[in-house]
């Protein structure tokens, strides 16, 4: 039974991860210095994408399922939903590339919002 807890933490903090990959630089607004620790998390998340790479995450996953003796995904409150949310059915390298892109182009955004939201709070105080 431990094992399925351990896999379901994994899960969760997978799925943090992703969140804090796609949305983190929203945290810059309360600490400046916080892109120094979301930007590497970014480059990361997209290099995971781009070349196909497996996350270490999902083997550390798939290591307690397999102890836990299922042969893959088992089923389980988080399992059941957040595995179609992190691992969809089809994900194809186009895919990825897709998600990549989708990554980098919401984080340009966030960043070019916050830069002028910084310059603007600057030139009023």
């Amino acid at each position: 039974m431990f094992y399925h807890y351990a896999a379901d933490a994994v899960l969760l903090i997978h799925l943090a991860f992703i969140l804090f990959v796609v949305f983190g630089g929203l945290l810059t607004i309360g600490w400046r210095g916080f892109p120094f620790i979301h930007l590497p998390a970014v480059g990361w998340g997209v290099f995971v994408e781009l070349t196909g790479r497996i996350c270490p995450l999902t083997s550390l996953e798939n290591f307690f399922l397999i102890k836990a003796g299922t042969a893959g995904y088992g089923e389980s409150f988080v399992g059941h939903y957040l595995l179609a949310a992190i691992y969809p059915d089809g994900l194809t390298r186009e895919t990825q590339y897709y998600l990549g892109a989708l990554v980098l182009t919401i984080n340009f955004a966030i960043y070019r919002w916050l830069f002028y939201y910084f310059r603007r709070k600057g030139s009023h105080a």
